[in-house]
């Protein structure tokens, strides 16, 4: 950015900048201000409609006036003097708004004044005044790009999946020894969302006492007993077997017991002779689209044979979530094969394994550093020529920690919000965490309707 000193001003100079409302601006107006009114909160019902209303505060609207004279005209060095304000119009998130500014009148001491107002896209005004600053006495240049960026926290992602799975009817579920409080509230979370419809498989007792725990009135769901956490397992994949039940859902029992019941040759869910496999669906503040890792919480050591079906898994949930392309990186330390990385070679044959038809439903490439496959730079910087590298949908580990830190590292270190399902069975099986909050746990139960569903519309 460069400035027009005071001696370059001339009466009649204009400037104007269009700018998005976006729903992120209220959110960082809101902390920065410390304004929480639900009026200007994106989700928020503010005046009890039902409705959230999204109206820009004004004076983050009248903020916007400081940006082009601060950085256009006069330009960088400006200090304000005053600033009158005319609130004469709202703007919400989804609004482009166009500021500007008219320089009327130079003064003593470098003192001028501006006509200050802003428009909405039919040129209407919500906004209007008149701005007095110190202009700047010489010419200066300004590298905006050393402002530190901004990154919401926001999972906008996860609403998406929730608004998709909403309208669909309730899945009956099998839950798992849902005897304790938090295992017993994420199910029936689910069912006040209508995403699962549960049947609730335990010690009545225990879930009794859960409920209590919680405030739950289990008078309108089903209740089965069965008073060892194994047999309780069993029950479950019976309901599957049976058409009773859509999807299995983990309470508070070991994940081997339950995994155990499932995998079984005989009288087991087994689809064929693929493995089944644990995806992650990751909602990253900042990116524009669902992260999915895999194998991060089964598949210790996979072999070339079990990555196939790892992949495929992935895909197959991907394509149900609305994801029409997925692609997927296969990762490894570096992205050129070398011999002495095994996981390199196995990455490049997945990838030639999907290209002759081995792998179906998405574009897969491997292998590919963490860097280059989620970042576009990274991946020129390399030079990679690929239609995945830059734009993984899905990221294949090399192993189960690898998974599991990196799944780990995105929720702990990157704040995002982490749902996921076992695939690969006749069924999707819900995994829940005792860590999970309430979006997490929504999240997946989301994911595993869309799944059974058969996918977003």
């Amino acid at each position: 950015m460069k400035n027009i000193p005071y001696d370059d001003l001339v009466i009649g100079m204009e400037a104007e900048v269009s700018r998005l409302c976006r729903a992120d601006d209220l959110y960082v107006f809101a902390n920065a201000s410390g304004n929480l009114n639900p009026m200007h909160l994106p989700k928020a019902d503010g005046d009890g409609d039902g409705e959230p209303e999204s109206i820009a505060p004004s004076m983050w609207v009248a903020s916007l006036i400081s940006g082009v004279l601060g950085c256009q005209l006069p330009g960088p060095g400006t200090l304000y003097r005053r600033q009158t304000l005319r609130f004469v119009g709202r703007a919400r998130a989804g609004d482009t708004l166009t500021v500007k500014v008219r320089l009327v009148a130079k003064g003593d001491d470098r003192r001028v004044r501006f006509d200050t107002w802003v428009e909405s896209a039919d040129g209407s005004r919500i906004v209007e005044g008149e701005a007095e600053v110190i202009a700047p006495e010489r010419s200066v240049r300004f590298d905006a790009t050393d402002v530190p960026g901004l990154t919401v926290q926001s999972h906008r992602h996860f609403d998406r999946l929730l608004e998709l799975a909403e309208p669909l009817p309730a899945i009956p579920t099998a839950v798992v020894a849902p005897e304790k409080p938090d295992a017993l509230g994420g199910a029936i979370l689910a069912a006040q969302h209508t995403l699962i419809d549960p049947i609730l498989i335990g010690h009545p007792d225990r879930i009794a006492e859960a409920a209590e725990a919680e405030g739950i009135d289990l008078a309108p769901y089903c209740l089965v007993e069965a008073r060892d956490h194994r047999l309780a397992a069993q029950a479950a994949v019976r309901m599957v077997l049976d058409k009773q039940a859509a999807a299995i859902m983990k309470g508070h029992l070991h994940t081997d017991i339950l995994l155990g019941e499932i995998v079984k040759r005989e009288g087991g869910l087994r689809r064929g002779g693929r493995r089944i496999s644990h995806v992650f669906v990751m909602d990253v503040p900042g990116l524009d689209h669902i992260l999915m890792v895999t194998d991060a919480a089964i598949n210790i050591a996979p072999d070339l044979r079990t990555k196939a079906d790892i992949i495929q898994n992935a895909i197959d949930l991907a394509l149900t979530l609305g994801i029409e392309q997925p692609k997927v990186g296969v990762l490894s330390a570096v992205e050129t094969v070398n011999p002495a990385i095994p996981s390199t070679l196995d990455a490049a044959i997945l990838s030639k394994m999907a290209d002759r038809g081995q792998i179906t439903g998405g574009l897969v490439d491997g292998p590919l550093a963490m860097d280059n496959a989620v970042d576009l730079g990274a991946a020129a910087t390399k030079g990679i020529t690929s239609l995945v590298a830059g734009r993984a949908d899905i990221l294949v580990a090399p192993n189960m920690e690898t998974g599991n830190m990196l799944a780990k590292q995105l929720t702990f270190l990157a704040q995002a919000r982490a749902g996921g399902v076992v695939m690969g069975a006749k069924c999707p099986i819900i995994l829940t965490s005792r860590s999970d909050d309430e979006q997490s746990r929504l999240a997946s139960c989301a994911i595993a309707a869309l799944n059974a569903s058969g996918g977003a519309a």
